[in-house]
């Protein structure tokens, strides 16, 4: 298990990763919602791994089966893996590619309505966010595997 974790986490984490940085360094002029979508398209690319890792340990290492719990489990950690590459990205991004991206984001809110503060957020704060919302849309994908490869 650990292996699968380990290689479908870390080809999970390296395209979230560069996925993210260069969507976010070539997108300096697009909108945030562009950004915003772009952002889960690359988040949802990376979780794809899960799948592959599961039918992997399913198929490779464990003789064709795979409880709904193990599959979570395998799926969950993968996730983890693939938050923190884009946490880290996420992480480099705003504090120095565009140290100003909370406070510009914030004003986006306000001016459409949405908010009516600025955000006090640190760069450390919004990875360790995205490394939540990955590990917790991991979990989702995760369930939705484990159902579709499930073998006792």
């Amino acid at each position: 298990m650990k292996q699968a974790v380990l290689k479908y986490g870390s080809y999970g984490a390296i395209t979230g990763f560069l996925i993210f940085v260069i969507h976010l360094a070539l997108g300096k002029n697009l909108d945030f919602g562009t950004l915003q979508v772009l952002g889960y398209v690359s988040i949802f690319i990376s979780l794809s791994f899960i799948y592959f890792g599961i039918r992997h340990y399913r198929d490779k290492v464990n003789n064709g089966k795979v409880s709904l719990g193990k599959a979570v489990l395998i799926g969950v950690l993968i996730s983890l893996l693939v938050g923190i590459g884009i946490g880290i990205a996420d992480y480099i991004y705003t504090q120095y590619i565009n140290p100003d991206f909370f406070e510009e984001y914030s004003q986006m809110l306000i001016d459409e309505g949405r908010g009516d503060e600025v955000i006090e957020m640190t760069s450390a704060m919004g990875a360790l966010f995205m490394i939540a919302l990955v590990t917790v849309l991991g979990f989702i994908i995760s369930l939705i595997s484990g159902l579709i490869l499930q073998r006792k």
